[in-house]
């Protein structure tokens, strides 16, 4: 399937659970055994409250509970019911990463990058509409809130706006950190 079995759906699957199950021992290896307790999970793709929970069980099964031995897990907030339905992701998580690519294909269906629907991008005010809710509700939350993708290497007034609604870190491409930090410099300044 072209979106299908990604993500988050194959860790409890049949398919992949013993997978996942080796990814969470190479987790505590990290953290237990070479004392790197700085690592979080971020869970990837996570279409439903329920998925999410079924992942953490078995990351909990595993040795990995969030919470337990200050183990931070965070989603990516790529789809929109994760930004609609913000604060029920936000109870069983310690934060949203954004990931703007995915986020803005699912909510305008179109694929990322294409030439054939032009002027489709981050900037569209659906996007930024659930971009908006996932923010505000982790800042109420008092939950970190960051953005990896490609909006904020790619346009400043996104990167400015990040800022304005209070994102606690922006990922960027290495070719745009200098004009982008210079970005972030500016619009700190008026806060």
């Amino acid at each position: 399937p072209m979106i299908g079995f990604r993500g988050a759906c194959r860790y409890p699957s049949k398919n992949f659970a013993e997978a996942f199950r080796l990814e969470c021992k190479a987790v505590n290896r990290v953290r237990d055994k070479m004392g790197l307790k700085n690592l979080a999970v971020m869970v990837p793709f996570v279409r439903t409250v329920s998925e999410q929970l079924a992942v953490n069980n078995i990351m909990a099964s595993e040795g990995l509970e969030r919470g337990k031995n200050d183990l931070k897990v965070y989603l990516m907030c790529e789809i929109p019911s994760n930004a609609l339905l913000a604060d029920e992701f936000l109870a069983n998580c310690d934060g949203f990463s954004i990931g703007s690519n995915d986020l803005t294909q699912l909510t305008l269906g179109v694929d990322r990058d294409s030439s054939l629907v032009p002027g489709v991008d981050e900037r569209d005010g659906a996007v930024k509409a659930l971009m908006a809710m996932a923010i505000d509700t982790a800042n109420k939350q008092q939950k970190y809130v960051g953005i990896c993708g490609q909006a904020p290497s790619d346009f400043p007034e996104i990167t400015a706006w990040l800022v304005k609604k209070g994102i606690a870190s922006i990922s960027l491409n290495p070719d745009s950190v200098l004009p982008m930090t210079q970005v972030v410099i500016e619009e700190e300044k008026k806060l």
